[in-house]
């Protein structure tokens, strides 16, 4: 369930100090959600995931399709959450608050309101690395399902899934085991806010999208290729000192020296003078 509310970027900040697994994914969309906007307060969100866990709670389970069927029948029956196929790149669609307010969004967006209801009953649930669509696998005394929150919690069969792959990879694309292969909270919380700044990059906003980078850097300090992001973009933003900052700890911190990155730095560098 989502934690009790505190200062965004204290928790932000702790989470990156912290382990990449487990992380309470829900509190930590929140917190990314309400630097966004500060002006938002983010209790009623928290109740609000504590109400769905609550509720799943309520509900008889005794195997792995109860449980599966519990989550379903709160997220997707009861309370209308579903996958925004009409308005798809909508930037509301990364933000948890808003995918509350509006019972709608991406696939990793989704996965978090389900990872979080699974999680406060103490089930196993992780997201997989399956490329191109969020899917999450649920665990319980052995038996698995593998479910896709975008489409209403649906099950994924090895055949769906094969499907799904040939959509984002061709019509020759075979399942291998990576794509089972559960990944960090860590890189779930990454994968929503790429989301985010993505959308801002096709929009042209790279001082935005380079806010959202900042962001990531909070929950992934370790994390050195966001520096070398953070610099192109504060660089394609007209930021020139900001960007050779970053650029400059990317190179200072970096196993080898990075050519294409050192030529960048030139030019700026020769841009200030």
């Amino acid at each position: 369930m989502a934690a009790p509310t505190t200062q965004p970027e204290t928790l932000l900040r702790a989470i990156g100090a912290g382990p990449d697994h487990p992380i309470n994914v829900a509190a930590a969309a929140l917190a990314l959600s309400a630097l966004d906007d500060t002006r938002t307060d983010m209790t009623p969100y928290s109740q609000h995931l504590n109400d769905v866990a609550a509720a799943v709670g309520r509900k008889m389970v005794r195997t792995v399709e109860d449980a599966h069927g519990a989550l379903r029948a709160v997220l997707a029956d009861d309370h209308g959450y579903v996958g925004d196929d009409q308005t798809y790149d909508d930037l509301q669609n990364a933000n948890l608050m808003h995918v509350i307010d509006r019972r709608k969004g991406l696939p990793v967006a989704l996965g978090i309101l389900y990872i979080d209801a699974a999680r406060a009953q103490g089930w196993t649930i992780e997201g997989l690395g399956f490329p191109g669509h969020f899917l999450l696998r649920l665990d319980w005394n052995g038996e698995r399902v593998v479910l896709d929150p975008f489409h209403g919690g649906v099950e994924r069969t090895p055949s769906d899934l094969r499907m799904l792959l040939q959509t984002v990879q061709g019509a020759g694309a075979e399942l291998r085991p990576e794509h089972y292969e559960s990944v960090t909270d860590r890189e779930i919380l990454l994968r929503l806010q790429n989301n985010i700044k993505l959308r801002q990059m096709q929009k042209g906003d790279s001082a935005r999208a380079a806010t959202v980078i900042e962001h990531m850097m909070l929950i992934a300090p370790g994390l050195l290729e966001l520096w070398r992001e953070l610099g192109l973009v504060r660089a394609n933003a007209g930021a020139i000192k900001g960007a050779i900052t970053a650029l400059e700890h990317y190179q200072d911190a970096a196993a080898t020296r990075n050519n294409d990155v050192a030529a960048i730095l030139g030019r700026l560098r020769q841009q200030l003078n």
